[in-house]
């Protein structure tokens, strides 16, 4: 039984830790928690400063980050030349807490911070801008 609770443990740390989480999700829960962050009069606004995309070791390079009006969130992670996709990730998750008006499709640099403005209009919170 003590070996059950430790690997229960393990399993916990591990998971609030990030390291079966992937790139996209991780960016949707900065952005949950850039909403919560969000004042509540209207004009209130908020920016997500996402560093990196990735866990240590994952999606070093070059990176797109799209933002979709229909809700998806997708996170192309790219090799250290640019040109070739080596992993991709999505989620709607972020869709809870945050409405996006237009499309944004950004290409990051190795290591480029992503800004995301949030901003509350009308009592919602919506994607305001992102760089």
């Amino acid at each position: 039984m003590p070996r059950l609770r430790l690997a229960l443990l393990l399993l916990s740390v591990l998971l609030l830790t990030g390291c079966f989480t992937d790139a996209a999700t991780r960016l949707a829960y900065d952005i949950k928690t850039g909403a919560a962050r969000v004042g509540s009069a209207n004009g209130a606004d908020y920016v997500v400063e996402h560093r990196t995309p990735s866990g240590r070791g994952q999606c070093t390079g070059p990176y797109t980050v799209q933002l979709d009006k229909v809700g998806a969130l997708i996170i192309w992670c790219r090799g250290d030349s640019g040109e070739d996709v080596v992993s991709s990730h999505s989620t709607s998750y972020h869709r809870r807490f945050v409405d996006t008006p237009r499309t944004w499709i950004l290409e990051k640099g190795a290591g480029e911070t992503l800004l995301i403005r949030l901003e509350r209009r009308n009592g919602r919170i919506v994607i305001a801008e992102a760089l």
